[in-house]
């Protein structure tokens, strides 16, 4: 079946297989046919509220029930939703709600936005809806903003499936990116970038109707959110957990539920590599899958032992472009280091600064084009700009991605940093991925880092920052012992530092901009 608009997703299995369980959270089964009518509702009470086609939809919840209604009753009023990060703080969370004139929130009663604080109508003009979930409160009242109550609406609201207004260019979401620099940026993806993106995944990881996939990343992250696009647009089933803060309950709930379908970030496998899982019967795993940053290959060797039924897929992307490479699982041994090639339907290159397209071996810029390269920030004419530029045909515009690569003969990209992590260490190059690979080969090591810092002779100086376990085995001496029998020497670390743990950002990334 073929896709246009987001909304279908839900909508296709819900005509089709009511029955069918589509998502498990909290303890408890949805249907198809019964999550689609609680969108309607939701969606019914959107637009009774005045939201109009177009109009952004934020949606401040953790992962659950309320969200996933929430997601699909912004596509099926016509509009735009936006899912901010359950940890983002009040003067981001209004940051968002005013840069994408948000029309609704939806949101409970733990969110730090407070309507009954009177100048909720004054800091944020935009905003006419709010919709609260969980215990209804008393009292509540803001000026010029209606309140509604999830709970009443599935009570009250009619179930009708409302008009399909849009078209397969109108906006679907907007992701905002959390970014090295300056404020969050939302990036845009129109109803024809989600269909393919999630189609050309769904293509190469060969996902079922008999998939039933678990998600631990937040719903916020573009690729925490496509497991749930993905997942009900094959009308399989989403195990939807809060995150992977207590790896032993979601690993029973893996058991209980025969999961097929893992997909994880650098830090969630860094910790499944360390624990004894023989406890756990993980036999019905069919695939893994990897982004956000790439897996050192240590680690990569340690995943397939543990799971030797299941198929590893390393991938790269951005939310700029969703998805960009994925490396097929029969590649892994002769190119366990490499992102792999473009996802179906896609195209990506190396280009030098001048953007001129660079041969095999040569390290530059990723460059992409394709029908995943979403359509730009919102209100952000200059940084758009400079990210999407003008492709190979009149009128279209491709991505460049920021990060350095290199292809080889065969087509393969290898990631190398970064562009702005690149360290400049005795006038040398030093890509920081590349020191962190053989950091992650020495036994003990459970995550590292390498950064520049500032140095009055080599311009800047390789650090290490590395956790280790069990504590203390792990010296100095031997890191660099390691790396000095691995490593050319400007690469060695100049400074190794140990720590408890790494601050990571809401994409389950190592997050160097809190380190330095």
């Amino acid at each position: 079946m073929h896709f246009f608009l987001a909304r279908e997703f839900l909508e296709a299995p819900a005509q089709g297989r009511p029955d069918k369980v589509a998502l498990v959270c909290n303890g408890r089964r949805f249907r198809y046919g019964e999550l689609d009518l609680m969108a309607n509702r939701l969606a019914n009470a959107l637009l009774e509220a005045g939201v109009q086609r177009g109009d952004r939809v934020v949606i401040f919840l953790d992962n659950g029930l309320e969200a996933v209604v929430s997601i699909f009753a912004a596509l099926k009023a016509s509009a735009v939703f936006v899912v901010v990060n359950r940890s983002t703080k009040a003067d981001k969370l209004n940051y968002i709600l005013n840069n994408c004139q948000a029309t609704a929130l939806v949101t409970d009663s733990r969110s730090p936005f407070k309507p009954s604080s009177g100048d909720a109508g004054v800091l944020l003009p935009s905003l006419k809806t709010l919709v609260l979930c969980g215990e209804s409160r008393e009292g509540e009242t803001a000026d010029g903003i209606s309140i509604r109550f999830f709970d009443e609406i599935q009570r009250e609201t009619s179930a009708a499936r409302p008009a399909s207004r849009n078209i397969d260019l109108d906006l679907a979401c907007l992701i905002y990116t959390s970014g090295s620099t300056g404020e969050p940026k939302g990036v845009m993806s129109d109803h024809s970038n989600v269909v393919f993106a999630s189609g050309s995944i769904i293509q190469y990881l060969g996902s079922t109707d008999s998939d039933i996939v678990i998600n631990v990343l937040p719903l916020s992250f573009d690729y925490g959110l496509y497991q749930l696009l993905m997942t009900f647009q094959c009308g399989g089933t989403l195990v939807l957990e809060k995150s992977f803060t207590y790896p032993a309950t979601v690993l029973e709930l893996m058991v209980k539920e025969r999961v097929t379908g893992l997909p994880g970030v650098p830090t969630l496998f860094a910790l499944l590599v360390k624990m004894d899982l023989s406890a756990y019967d993980l036999s019905s795993l069919r695939y893994l899958t990897n982004t956000a940053a790439a897996l050192p290959p240590s680690h990569i060797l340690e995943l397939r032992q543990k799971f030797p039924q299941a198929r590893l897929f390393s991938m790269y992307g951005l939310t700029e472009t969703k998805r960009t490479l994925f490396l097929p699982p029969e590649q892994l041994d002769g190119r366990p280091d490499s992102v792999g090639i473009p996802i179906p339907g896609t195209e990506a290159w190396v280009a030098d600064d001048s953007g001129q397209r660079l041969a095999p071996g040569s390290i530059g810029e990723l460059v992409v084009r394709g029908r995943h390269v979403m359509r730009g920030y919102w209100a952000a004419p200059e940084a758009t700009a400079q990210r999407f530029r003008p492709g190979p045909l009149p009128g279209e515009r491709i991505c460049y991605t920021g990060d350095l690569f290199r292809q080889d003969e065969e087509g393969f990209f290898y990631f190398v940093g970064r562009k702005d992590d690149i360290i400049k260490s005795r006038g040398e190059k030093v890509a920081p991925k590349e020191v962190e690979n053989v950091l992650y080969e020495l036994p003990g090591v459970k995550a590292a880092a390498v950064v520049g810092v500032p140095h009055p002779t080599l311009g800047q100086a390789v650090k290490a920052i590395l956790v280790t376990t069990p504590p203390g085995q792990v010296t100095t001496a031997r890191v660099l012992a390691h790396c000095r029998s691995r490593l050319e020497d400007f690469m060695v670390p100049h400074q190794v530092e140990f720590r408890d743990s790494l601050p990571v950002n809401a994409s389950g990334k190592i997050s160097k901009k809190d380190l330095a």
